[in-house]
């Protein structure tokens, strides 16, 4: 098992949250992972990272599969401009590989915000560590688990 799949694993745990990890095959769209799951497009969790330009630091936007994130709603979230995050910061501040951010289990404390357009399902999909790996959690736990703010940062 890879350290980023056990990353995950271990702060399903200590959340008390059930352990169900899939191997969905690669994934490379959120509509990808709605299909091989059988959920709605907006059941996914994508997380999408930006880098903070005035500290230089990633910050974490979770949002519903089918929405965007506009530029400049997250950079009102953030308190500061938003630039790309680039894949050695995104794997330094997190630890997973792009296509494989979870919402839980980083490296490093990551500011972070949520969709609540996730709040509308009773089950939502996120990745789990890795391109390949999903797991499933009732998104009322998200804010607790993964620290982020409930905010309108999308388009």
């Amino acid at each position: 098992m890879s350290k980023s799949l056990e990353r995950v694993r271990a702060a399903l745990q200590a959340a008390g949250l059930p352990i169900d990890i899939r191997d969905v095959g690669q994934a490379r769209t959120a509509q990808d992972a709605a299909d091989s799951v059988g959920c709605h497009l907006d059941q996914i969790v994508k997380s999408i990272i930006f880098r903070a330009e005035d500290s230089g630091d990633a910050v974490l936007f979770l949002t519903a599969g089918g929405n965007r994130v506009d530029a400049d709603k997250a950079s009102a979230c953030a308190g500061a401009p938003l630039g790309k995050a680039d894949a050695a910061l995104i794997r330094a501040q997190t630890g997973f590989a792009i296509g494989g951010v979870a919402p839980i289990g980083h490296l490093n404390p990551i500011r972070a915000w949520l969709d609540p357009r996730l709040l509308d399902f009773d089950m939502v999909w996120a990745a789990a560590g890795t391109p390949r790996h999903v797991f499933p959690m009732n998104p009322t736990a998200l804010p607790k688990i993964s620290s982020a703010q409930p905010h309108d940062f999308t388009t």
